[in-house]
């Protein structure tokens, strides 16, 4: 057992054979813990845990060593300018994706105080759903995803941060949009290839397969979508996605193929191409 901050935090260097942030992760757990701020952790280090307090740390850790992510482990993640409870329902929402938020509102910026109708396919936890929505209360948003535990989790975010916005819907990609024309659709839709050996990395395992993988490469629920979405949009409307590094000219050709102009890509902030569009 441990007995004081300093002597957890020594304990939680065990993390180092998991973790690249093991001090970071071994602060947020004990934080969780203690219900403090992390810079009480430095100016009381001598601070005493109690039994329970000491057991409850030593039971997350052991879940950090067996590569839980972080993120799972305190049931929560931030994104954009807010936090969202995150289950293994639903995929961790990473920086990356905040790139696609930023593209899809310059692309619309022009008309952005209209009351634009939105949608966002495959929402997950809903960040980018709530993102938008958050951003411009005016606009309608609609979510979508084939997983009813996810939209459980992405209405349960909604009503947390009192965005009222947002209409859930279930199904699949366009199939699940209403009769509308939309002036814009997101998704951040699976795109690693099955098979692919990152997927035994970086806590990958934790996380829903579904939500991470897609055949044709990782193409072929990008591929869907591009095919589907010119009934859902509006003329001169934007189709934008997130994807792999490695997939934008793939991701760029379908568009054209599909009859979209102003085809982009747009590189996330590690300089790695991630986010590709086009106007229908």
């Amino acid at each position: 057992m441990v007995d004081t901050i300093a002597t957890a935090l020594a304990q939680a260097q065990s993390l180092q054979q998991v973790s690249d942030s093991w001090r970071l992760d071994a602060e947020l757990l004990l934080i969780e813990v203690l219900g403090c701020r992390r810079e009480q952790l430095m100016i009381h280090p001598e601070k005493s845990l109690t039994m329970q307090q000491s057991a409850q740390f030593t039971a997350l850790l052991d879940r950090r060593l067996q590569q839980e992510p972080i993120a799972y482990i305190l049931g929560r993640k931030a994104f954009w300018d807010f936090d969202v409870a995150v289950s293994p329902a639903v995929l961790i929402p990473r920086p990356e994706t905040e790139v696609l938020v930023e593209q899809a509102l310059a692309r619309v910026a022009a008309i952005a105080d209209q009351p634009l109708q939105v949608a966002d396919l495959g929402t997950g936890s809903g960040v980018i759903a709530l993102a938008l929505a958050r951003s411009n209360p005016h606009w309608q948003v609609t979510a979508t995803d084939y997983s009813e535990p996810a939209l459980a989790v992405a209405r349960a975010n909604a009503k947390a941060l009192s965005v009222h916005n947002i209409d859930f819907r279930q199904g699949s990609w366009c199939d699940a949009l209403p009769d509308i024309d939309y002036d814009l659709l997101v998704s951040n839709p699976p795109y690693v290839a099955e098979g692919d050996a990152h997927l035994q990395a970086d806590g990958l395992p934790f996380e829903p397969p579904t939500a991470l993988t897609a055949g044709e490469n990782g193409l072929a629920d990008i591929r869907n979508i591009i095919e589907q979405s010119p009934g859902s949009l509006k003329k001169d409307s934007w189709l934008l996605f997130e994807h792999g590094f490695d997939q934008a000219d793939a991701v760029r050709t379908l568009l054209r193929e599909n009859g979209f102009r102003d085809v982009f890509t747009e590189q996330d902030y590690g300089k790695q191409d991630r986010v590709s569009g086009g106007r229908r």
